[in-house]
């Protein structure tokens, strides 16, 4: 581990509190602090998201985001403040949920045990309903993809162009040929509407392999230029595709789009946590 990454790293552990019973958490205030976030209520909204992801991975709101209110000083008076007392699952699901451009993101969810958190979703993945399925493999593919345009532009993925051509390589692999414009046309979407946000939760994992397996295979096989990146990531969509296709699979192209986008599902999420709010189940900072 580099000495920065080291320093980052301890940026984290040196706010985590311990409480008399051994449990440990984290101070929401002082967590946004330590990931670069200057407005509590753009953290909040960040919150308010990771929030949404705990449910639908079977995880108790309450436990993992407790509520607490502490008082400090607002010039010459003091009043209370929300706050929340995380645990490390919140943590990360706090971090998956953030703001992708900050490098701190990134060493936040490496910290908060990426692997623990797959684990304990795949567990609970067969239990969970159709959209909620949705909402937790998009969240991975968020991610992944994050992982993928840094791990590309360091095998020589530089300009705009150059992703451009490398992100459609891996589609027309998978899709048989189609390219991006094709699937976006062939689901019926609008301009602004991302082909992601409109596939069900078997396309999804389809896409999340695909994403995650190129992602390694550039690392691995140490690629320093873009045409042999993006013949890797067209390589590797292939071979999902014909992975699909030896085990009797639906094609990815011939899967059905779902009507709800990704958006609409999360409002919805959103819409009935407030809803338990009112009933006194959970308490939301507006």
């Amino acid at each position: 581990m580099s000495e920065l990454r080291a320093k980052e790293y301890r940026r984290f552990e040196e706010i985590k509190q311990v409480r008399n019973d051994r449990t440990e958490f984290w101070s929401a205030r002082e967590l946004a602090v330590a990931l670069d976030y200057n407005k509590w209520e753009n953290f909040a909204k960040v919150i308010k998201r990771a929030m949404i992801a705990c449910e639908n991975s079977g995880h108790a709101v309450a436990y993992d985001f407790p509520e607490v209110r502490k008082i400090v000083e607002a010039g010459v008076t003091k009043k209370p403040i929300l706050d929340y007392e995380l645990t490390r699952y919140a943590c990360y699901l706090i971090v998956q949920n953030g703001d992708p451009r900050k490098e701190v993101i990134a060493l936040g969810q490496t910290y908060f045990a990426i692997q623990t958190y797959r684990q304990e979703v795949a567990d609970h993945f067969n239990e969970l309903s159709e959209d909620s399925r949705r909402l937790v493999v998009r969240g991975d593919i968020k991610q992944w993809n994050q992982m993928l345009a840094e791990t590309a532009h360091n095998a020589g993925v530089i300009t705009n162009e150059e992703f451009a051509i490398f992100q459609n390589a891996g589609y027309i692999g998978l899709y048989g040929g189609l390219d991006v414009n094709d699937i976006h046309a062939r689901k019926g979407l609008e301009v602004g509407q991302k082909i992601l946000d409109y596939m069900g939760s078997t396309e999804l994992i389809a896409n999340l392999f695909r994403i995650s397996q190129t992602e390694e295979k550039l690392r691995k096989d140490k690629v320093h230029n873009a045409e042999t990146a993006t013949s890797a990531h067209y390589s590797v969509g292939r071979e999902v595709r014909t992975a699909i296709d030896k085990i009797g699979g639906t094609m990815p192209e011939d899967l059905p789009t779902p009507e709800k986008s990704i958006q609409q599902i999360e409002k919805e999420q959103m819409a009935r946590l407030k809803a338990k709010a009112k009933e006194g189940k959970l308490m939301l900072d507006e």
